[in-house]
Formats: structure tokens, sequence, C-alpha cells
């Protein structure tokens, strides 16, 4: 009988440490991470040119950002010996691989986002001050 998702779960929260692959998870999810793998899968980018793409990241959390996901296999880093230095970034196959599982997600969000809108003035409404729920 194969692992109940609810044990792979608890598996991933339980303990004092973080798991392995509780860490990746976000890594790969974080607001920044998800927003590196879309970018790359089109193309490779020089750093200020990934930077522009984005869009309101900060130079210090994008370079955290690629560094973090450099050192999960996910993002190559091609330094170039040239005067000015010029470094590319673009996906490994196991970014590559990543991204499309990212791009899902993201293509989920935005297919079912009139739904969440819903979702969420029906919240609001029920909870607002005076309401009779």
């Amino acid at each position: 009988m194969g692992v109940s998702k609810v044990s792979t779960v608890r598996g991933w929260t339980a303990g004092e440490g973080m798991c392995p692959q509780r860490l990746v998870l976000e890594h790969v999810t974080s607001r920044w991470g998800v927003l590196v793998l879309l970018a790359l899968e089109e193309r490779s980018f020089r750093f200020s040119e990934l930077r522009r793409e984005i869009g309101g990241v900060s130079e210090k959390m994008l370079t955290q950002t690629l560094q973090t996901l450099e050192r999960d296999g996910m993002v190559h880093r091609d330094a170039k010996p040239v005067i000015p230095p010029r470094v590319d970034y673009s996906l490994t196959a196991l970014g590559r691989e990543a991204a499309v599982q990212v791009r899902a997600l993201a293509e989920w969000t935005e297919r079912r986002m009139a739904d969440v809108d819903a979702a969420r003035a029906m919240y609001d409404e029920i909870r607002a001050p005076g309401s009779s729920a």
C-alpha cells in the first residue's frame, strides 16, 4: 500500500528541523523564486535584464534568489571573463523541470482568479463589521 498524501505532508512538517524537500519547495515557490523560474524559462538573462523583467525586486533579493536556485541546481550562472564582466543566468534541466511545474500553477491561478475574487468578496462580506454572520 502506498504512502497517503496526509502522511507525506506530515513528514514534511514534522520535527524541529526543516526537511530538505520542504526547503527546496520554499525556494521554488518563494515570491521571487517563482518569477525567476518563469522568466528564465523563456530565455537566459543578464542580471540587470532579469531584474527589469521581473520588476519590483531589489538587487539584494534577486542576488539571494539566484544564488539559492543555483545552489539547488536549478539556475546556471555563466560568468564570462570580459571587461566589463558579463554574467548570464539560465535554467538547468532541473530548473526547466521545476519551471514547468511552477508555470502550471501560475496558469491555474490565472484561469481561476475570478473564482478567487468571488470567494474573497463573499468572505469579506460575511466578516464585515455589522454583518449578521
